[in-house]
């Protein structure tokens, strides 16, 4: 039975990459790029629900599968999971929340000046002590990782950088959309009746762990794991304890 994994954003396939080289020893393991990231680019206007219309074609020969989704792909796996209630053997949610809210503080010029020097000296030289220390700590890095590992630091510089340059500003405003109008599936959660893995990090401040939490209280048959002294990119920070608890879980419900 394959794992649908779907990226967040900025994101791509790729990103999915901590997560897929794991699974894929089990599992077969379906990665795309959402439509307006990664290599799936477009310049024509879309709304979220072409998302899932691009998913339902991903996935229309599968009569069962799992899916696994990091923040915004968090978001459309539960979608999917209201879609197609007998084809979803269930759901792994990253850093997600069905009510997403975050905690980000504004950001001000010298966050995106330091950002962009330090992502760009560790696109050249990745993981650079002397870069994560001086710059990345007080970079905008600094919401996204609490553990300032150099495993981290080499993902941001292979994946996290490209995925940012190649996401369209049409998936921007797709999702700038959304959010606007408030998106709240909190109430239809208990319609969802598989097996649920939900995972968090404590220090999130993108989609914080107290609206993963709520999520997860609000799925009928749900696992929660929430980890201390981790941020959004959490899967970055301790790579192999989530991996295990991933693989971990899904073994328990076959």
């Amino acid at each position: 039975m394959p794992v649908l994994c779907l990226h967040g954003h900025p994101g791509s396939s790729q990103s999915m990459g901590v997560f897929t080289t794991a699974l894929s020893e089990s599992y077969r393991t379906i990665a795309p790029d959402l439509r307006g990231y990664g290599r799936s680019q477009t310049r024509q206007a879309f709304n979220m629900l072409a998302h899932l219309e691009d998913l339902d074609r991903v996935v229309q020969q599968e009569e069962e599968f799992w899916i696994l989704g990091w923040s915004l792909g968090g978001i459309l796996a539960m979608e999917m999971a209201l879609r197609h209630p007998h084809r979803v053997r269930g759901l792994i949610l990253i850093a997600t929340a069905a009510k997403p809210r975050g905690s980000h503080p504004p950001v001000t010029w010298q966050d995106n000046l330091l950002t962009g020097f330090a992502g760009i000296i560790n696109c050249i030289r990745p993981a650079w002590h002397w870069n994560i220390e001086y710059l990345g700590k007080r970079s905008l890095f600094r919401y996204l990782i609490q553990q300032h590992t150099p495993f981290a630091y080499r993902r941001l510089a292979r994946e996290g950088t490209t995925a940012y340059l190649q996401t369209s500003r049409v998936a921007t405003q797709a999702l700038y959309n959304a959010i606007r109008q408030g998106y709240n599936r909190l109430p239809d959660l208990e319609t969802i009746q598989v097996p649920c893995l939900v995972l968090c990090g404590e220090q999130d401040r993108h989609i914080t762990a107290q609206a993963s939490i709520e999520t997860a209280r609000c799925l009928p048959t749900c696992d929660l794991r929430v980890y201390p002294d981790t941020a959004h990119l959490f899967p970055w920070e301790i790579p192999a304890q989530v991996q295990q608890d991933i693989l971990g879980w899904i073994t328990q419900q076959n």
